[in-house]
């Protein structure tokens, strides 16, 4: 998957020392908890992620790794978990960008790219949940077409563009 200036790339365990770094910065973790994983860690949780949900959970993870496309740098990450819903596909996705990497609209463009990706293969329903006090990405969010709903996930604000119009 491609956009203007980022090629989204299928994650894989191969990732994981280049990821280390990009995400090697307690700032990320200021509003979704826990701290940098060291390399071990996340080559484990790639692992995981990659092999997938046992089949009886009724969803499918989609990760991939960002990357500028003027020189294949990863600059962080994007993913989304699609679920069967009674109006088709729902996805709930989520985007990191490493600190160095902020600032320049990588993350809104990451976004963007998947929405458009999810919703041009079928996905009828898109959220995203967000602390409140994450104005950044509540900006990458509405940019992307999400707006914020009445409801909550734990400490989290639920967008979603099931509002679009279509």
């Amino acid at each position: 998957m491609e956009t203007t200036r980022l090629r989204l790339e299928p994650l894989g365990v191969h990732h994981a020392e280049e990821m280390a770094a990009v995400l090697d910065d307690i700032r990320l973790h200021r509003y979704i908890g826990g701290e940098p994983l060291t390399l071990e860690e996340l080559r484990a949780r790639y692992e995981r992620l990659v092999a997938g949900p046992s089949p009886y959970h009724g969803e499918r993870w989609l990760n991939w790794i960002v990357r500028r496309r003027r020189d294949g740098q990863a600059v962080g990450t994007v993913q989304a978990t699609v679920m069967s819903g009674d109006g088709g596909p729902r996805a709930a996705v989520a985007w990191v960008i490493g600190m160095p990497y902020q600032g320049f609209g990588f993350a809104t463009e990451a976004a963007r790219g998947l929405v458009d990706w999810l919703r041009h293969n079928g996905v009828r329903d898109i959220v995203a949940s967000i602390h409140p006090d994450n104005l950044a990405s509540a900006a990458v969010a509405r940019r992307a077409g999400l707006r914020p709903t009445d409801e909550r996930s734990g400490d989290e604000i639920v967008w979603s563009d099931a509002d679009r119009s279509e």
